[in-house]
């Protein structure tokens, strides 16, 4: 079996083992020293390091002649010369119950919006981002204090799962797409360092779910003066908090040191 697997981080491996147990791995495409090539080189398999998918890369990719191409947390739009490649398709595990949240951040954009299921959809890749028809789908029910590792973690377990079964099913014969209702579609956008920026004097009444949604990145922040001087404070889960420079601390803590230093009474959720 000939499976060419593109992911670039600690995630992405979660579904790399799993397809490595299961077929083998013939290639890795990656970008250079990620998680996905340290697993790579640990198993022997061969490696694929670029930071585009350029002709050159493609032609790279063409060599291993693949019956599939299997997609996890990689962060680049395949061309339609690398989807018309593998003998069988060019699949995709992509975080969210498609059509809904298509788009690069469907895992903390769930969690901001406050949704109790999400779930993870392996579909057959087209030249249209996350539009592709569906192969498989598997719900998972957040948890009150979800956040995104936690929630990209176990999406991919699911859907290193639920792969398996559609690799064999097209082996087999047995492979069923099903179209996308593009009347249901909604679509996530990738996230900024400012999006994360709240204002201590009118706090977002989602604040603990930006605080879960928004790790580690682009983290919940805010500016305030202490001690004169201008100082960014981290909120982090499980009512933790950071000031610039400092480890992280309980709430309890802070306030015990900090609260008497601000130049405004610190806002805590």
């Amino acid at each position: 079996m000939n499976i060419i697997f593109f992911g670039n981080t600690k995630y992405s491996v979660i579904v790399a083992e799993k397809l490595h147990k299961n077929f083998g791995l013939k290639a890795v495409v990656t970008i250079p020293d990620s998680p996905v090539k340290a697993f790579a080189l640990k198993n022997n398999i061969r490696v694929v390091e670029s930071r585009r998918l350029d002709n050159n890369t493609v032609k790279q990719i063409a060599h291993f002649s693949p019956d599939f191409l299997v997609v996890a947390d990689y962060g680049l739009l395949l061309p339609k010369e690398l989807l018309n490649l593998p003998k069988y398709a060019p699949l995709n595990v992509h975080h969210s119950l498609l059509p809904k949240y298509r788009g690069p951040s469907p895992v903390p954009t769930a969690i901001l919006n406050g949704e109790k299921i999400s779930g993870v959809t392996i579909i057959k890749m087209n030249e249209v981002l996350d539009a592709g028809d569906i192969l498989a789908q598997k719900e998972y029910t957040l948890k009150p204090d979800e956040t995104t590792p936690n929630l990209l973690t176990k999406l991919n377990e699911l859907g290193g799962e639920i792969i398996i079964s559609v690799i064999n099913d097209y082996i087999a014969g047995y492979a069923k797409p099903i179209p996308q209702n593009e009347n249901d579609v909604t679509f996530t956008k990738r996230f900024e360092k400012k999006d994360g920026y709240i204002d201590l004097k009118n706090p977002p009444e989602q604040l603990d779910r930006m605080i879960r949604a928004f790790y580690p990145w682009p983290g919940v922040w805010t500016r305030q003066m202490i001690n004169g001087k201008s100082s960014i404070i981290k909120f982090l889960p499980l009512q933790k908090i950071q000031v610039e420079g400092k480890k992280p601390m309980s709430y309890k803590d802070f306030i015990n040191g900090y609260q008497q230093l601000l130049e405004e009474p610190a806002f805590l959720p």
